[in-house]
């Protein structure tokens, strides 16, 4: 076997999704820990506390406990490299996940056992389901009080549409939670509340029928050997097939704060989620251990250092062995990179990087070089595709409240648009710039960062537009000429976003069809993919 075809075998590149609050960023801390890549967990919940999680790097997040940027962390398990990808749980920031989710290879899905399946889950299981992305379920927080696992199993199955099979199975929950029982090792490991560290060695108790075990734990042993039972009878055996395509979820419970279940979850990560597989671009398909390198930028981040004012993209390497360095070709411009400073991350916490490989997440500094969805190659045209951009659902308008800051407010606000964090509008006709948004939260962040991390204290307003679209003409329709001819004609309600796509702004949807009824040749679309290559119809 190659060195390529073993360092990618090794790979496990995953995200983690849920609702926020499920307890998502202190699983992201516990595996962490497990792994032993960190040796004390942070706090997540306590905003005053000197320690803050490892995933949750910006000032804001730190303050208010919630994770708004997607962060990256790598860690060595079972001789696996672990790619780990924090996406945020609040709904408006599901741009960020969304393209975080073309970089992975599986999703491990955390559920509120007290709250079972919410929103945002089914949100992000759409995203998985679309690109058959294989998913592990956690079900957190059984040392508080919770659904009936029975009935969270059967919630599961109905609201996403996926097959449960239950690796392990809770005994008790709240306060008499006793432990889980592993299905497969046949055998129940004894709760134990945790702490920030590591503890030591862990109580466990062989078979289902053993007298000890049914004494010890009593009335809560015997429903969960009913259960477990009826679970037997009623869910499939575990089928690799069905679970690599996204059909079939693996069930496994526990409580990530008190640092338990954190290790089946991770020995599940490294024994069912797949190594990289084939990647598609627009000229043909990618394989992980093809001899050259290959990757696509999936995420921009401006200013993680910001005593250095730095941008890192995140590349996610598709193909090939990467090496610090070497000479690649931004394919979108024809530029040539030899990054020198290549890190590999623990979130905000880097290291430089001399190599990688297929399913390994790179950053690479950059002043506005590289973009989101750019692909890097060792010279050829290649293409990937599938990093969405959405129509935003709220339209504001921003300006500065010194207008001697203007300057820094543009240059802000243009790293700001690159990174996808919002997006920025400058119109063909007026100087006041339009910041698109899913949600109010986005506002919010990008209003404390103008003013923490540029110095600029800026007053963003409403506007009278309510929706977005980007506007392509295909060749055979006029192509260029038309498209100039809609925009010269409608120049005060067109605007240009990040990458330069031509976007029309409008009060009501009723005024869009009314639009569109008016330029038959004109599409109008709701999604767009990197820098405009591929768009999808509107709706």
């Amino acid at each position: 076997m190659s060195e390529i075809q073993d360092q990618v075998r090794r790979r496990r590149t995953f995200a983690i999704i849920s609702h926020p609050d499920a307890g998502k960023t202190t699983l992201t801390e516990k595996l962490l820990l497990f792994s032993g890549a960190i040796n004390i967990a942070g706090s997540v919940k306590a905003r005053k506390a000197a320690r803050h999680a490892t995933s949750d790097w910006m000032e804001i997040e730190k303050q208010r406990g919630i994770s708004v940027a997607s962060s990256v962390m790598q860690m060595e398990y079972r001789d696996c490299v672990i790619n780990l990808l924090d996406t945020p749980g609040h709904q408006d920031f599901s741009e960020d996940t969304y393209r975080v989710l073309t970089a992975v290879d599986a999703a491990l899905m955390v559920i509120d056992a007290a709250n079972g399946v919410e929103p945002q889950t089914r949100r992000l299981l759409q995203v998985c389901r679309a690109r058959n992305t294989p998913i592990i379920t956690f079900i957190n927080k059984l040392d508080r009080e919770v659904q009936p696992p029975l009935d969270l199993m059967d919630e599961i199955e109905r609201e996403l549409g996926m097959t449960v099979v239950p690796f392990t199975w809770p005994v008790g929950m709240g306060k008499t939670f006793r432990g889980v029982y592993d299905r497969r090792a046949e055998r129940m490991r004894v709760f134990a509340a945790g702490e920030d560290k590591r503890g030591g060695d862990e109580e466990v108790l062989e078979g289902l029928d053993n007298p000890e075990t049914a004494q010890r734990f009593g009335s809560e042993f015997a429903q969960a050997k009913d259960e477990l039972e009826l679970v037997a009878g009623a869910s499939p055996a575990f089928d690799e097939q069905a679970f690599l395509q996204g059909q079939q979820t693996p069930m496994l419970f526990g409580s990530a704060v008190n640092n338990f279940g954190v290790r089946e979850v991770l020995d599940a990560l490294v024994d069912l989620a797949p190594p990289p597989g084939p990647r598609a671009a627009m000229q043909r398909t990618v394989e992980p251990q093809e001899r050259k390198f290959s990757g696509v930028v999936f995420k921009i981040q401006a200013n993680m250092d910001p005593a250095h004012r730095d941008r890192i993209a995140f590349v996610r390497v598709a193909s090939g062995h990467f090496e610090r360095g070497m000479k690649l070709k931004v394919v979108r411009s024809g530029k040539e990179l030899r990054p020198n400073t290549v890190v590999s991350f623990l979130s905000q916490r880097r290291e430089l990087l001399d190599e990688a490989f297929a399913g390994d997440i790179i950053g690479i500094p950059n002043h506005g070089v590289l973009q989101l969805g750019d692909t890097l190659t060792e010279g050829e045209t290649l293409q990937y595709t599938g990093l969405p951009f959405f129509a935003p659902e709220i339209i504001r308008s921003v300006e500065v409240a010194d207008p001697l800051r203007s300057k820094q407010l543009r240059a802000g606000l243009t790293q700001l648009g690159e990174e996808g964090a919002i997006q920025v509008f400058r119109p063909v006709a007026g100087s006041v710039l339009l910041l698109g948004a899913v949600g109010q939260l986005q506002f919010e962040v990008v209003a404390h960062r103008l003013e923490h991390e540029y110095g600029v204290k800026a007053r963003i307003t409403g506007s009278s537009y309510n929706v977005a679209r980007w506007v392509t003409c295909a060749p055979e329709d006029g192509g260029e000429q038309e498209l100039k001819r809609f925009i010269d004609a409608n120049a005060h309600r067109v605007a240009l976003d990040a990458v330069d796509a031509p976007t029309v702004l409008l009060d009501h949807l009723a005024t869009l069809r009314a639009v569109e009824a008016n330029w038959p040749k004109i599409k109008f679309h709701a999604m767009r993919e990197h820098a405009g290559l591929v768009f999808a119809k509107s709706m």
